[in-house]
């Protein structure tokens, strides 16, 4: 018999305004406002390019130059001098790297962007011997308030939009030509794991997918795209009926309603039960397996009645386990689990039959691991005129 769940909170304004049901907004639709490139897919160039006059083998030209060259309007050469000025007067392509980080010896790098001339926001490549990925953000901070997690510290500054999401992978791809040589010198994952609750600003999250698949641009198959969630119900279904070919990872954490709400506060909205049956029913219609993120806490959610409680989850939805140990953040007093406890959590869900990953960090040293990532705000970007995340 389900235990009764007790009535959720009401689901705060600036959540429920990013879920609104309804038809997600269609590629050929773009905010009359923008001024950078990156917001406009190919048929929005080319009606651009009609306006000034110009046809629209020329705004081809521009479009594959941003996203499948990753080039500036400099760096265009197959366009006049004149035109190539008009753009960066007139419709800027609006991606400046501030500061740029590596670690492990290259394979991981961390940069803090400013998108749209006006969003500041912290992006990470990770390379391994047979594909990229980038972790991208969709928000500048985040309202979700997880506790383990810097961001969750910062609170929410602002939403991205689609362009500025996929901008990051155009960065990404620029950056992927310095990764070791042994390593691919282009993107072929994404990840949308970085600042912000992507499912909180689902429209431009479900945009930016599309800009991604855009085979005149990135390119990049919709099964090498996942999308990381705190557990927002309404976008968890809707993103099964838009992106059905889109990996699902849901942050848990916690495997009762108790110490999940503790931990992750939009646990009051849709406690354990009701983002249970939203993934079952995504995992329904997609056919896809969903995973699970669980960051080990020391004393907190490392004891063998989570794993156990953990184990019968991911076995109703036959879900994959990644073990995440957790990463120190300023502000936070919980610590990362040893690696013994680390180690006989994971065994007992192996020995209840469910697959389980323990992650390997990659990039702590310069805050680019799960859970750092907190606008990391150094000399460089000072001097740009970036906005400082002041401590929490």
């Amino acid at each position: 018999m389900l235990a009764k769940v007790p009535a959720a909170a009401p689901v705060p304004n600036s959540v429920e305004r990013g879920l609104r049901t309804g038809p997600a907004v269609p590629p050929e639709a773009y905010p009359s406002w923008t001024v950078n490139a990156y917001d406009l897919d190919l048929e929005g160039m080319r009606r651009l390019f009609d306006e000034w006059s110009l046809p629209a083998y020329r705004a081809q030209q521009v479009f594959a130059g941003l996203w499948a060259r990753e080039d500036t309007y400099e760096e265009m050469t197959d366009l006049p001098g004149a035109l190539r000025r008009r753009l960066d007067a007139e419709l800027p392509a609006q991606l400046e790297v501030l500061t740029e980080r590596s670690a492990d010896r290259r394979a991981t790098r961390k940069a803090l962007l400013r998108v749209g001339g006006r969003h500041v926001i912290e992006s990470v490549l990770m390379g391994y011997r047979d594909r990229v990925t980038v972790c991208v953000s969709t928000q500048v901070g985040c309202a979700m308030g997880c506790v383990f997690c810097a961001t969750g510290q910062m609170g929410l500054e602002g939403n991205l939009t689609a362009g500025e999401i996929a901008a990051q992978v155009v960065w990404a791809n620029r950056a992927a030509r310095s990764l070791p040589e042994w390593m691919p010198r282009r993107v072929t994952n994404v990840v949308f794991m970085g600042m912000g609750e992507p499912l909180a600003n689902y429209r431009a999250t479900a945009m930016a997918i599309v800009r991604l698949q855009d085979p005149a641009g990135i390119g990049l198959g919709a099964r090498h795209v996942t999308v990381s969630t705190v557990g927002l119900v309404p976008g968890i279904r809707r993103l099964g009926m838009d992106h059905p070919q889109v990996g699902l990872a849901i942050s848990l954490h916690a495997a009762d309603d108790e110490l999940r709400t503790s931990l992750v506060p939009p646990n009051r909205w849709w406690p354990l039960l009701e983002l249970e049956a939203a993934v079952a029913e995504w995992r329904e219609r997609t056919g896809r397996r969903p995973s699970i993120e669980w960051t080990m806490i020391d004393g907190t959610n490392d004891d063998d009645r989570q794993a156990g409680l953990l184990a019968a989850t991911a076995g109703r939805l036959a879900a994959h386990v990644n073990l995440i140990p957790m990463n120190p953040t300023p502000g936070s007093a919980l610590r990362p689990s040893p690696g013994s406890r680390v180690r006989a959590f994971a065994g007992v869900l192996r020995a209840r039959g469910v697959t389980v990953t323990v992650r390997n960090t990659r990039g702590r040293t310069i805050d680019a691991a799960c859970g750092q990532l907190r606008l990391d705000v150094g000399d460089g970007a000072a001097q740009h005129g970036a906005p400082r995340a002041e401590a929490g």
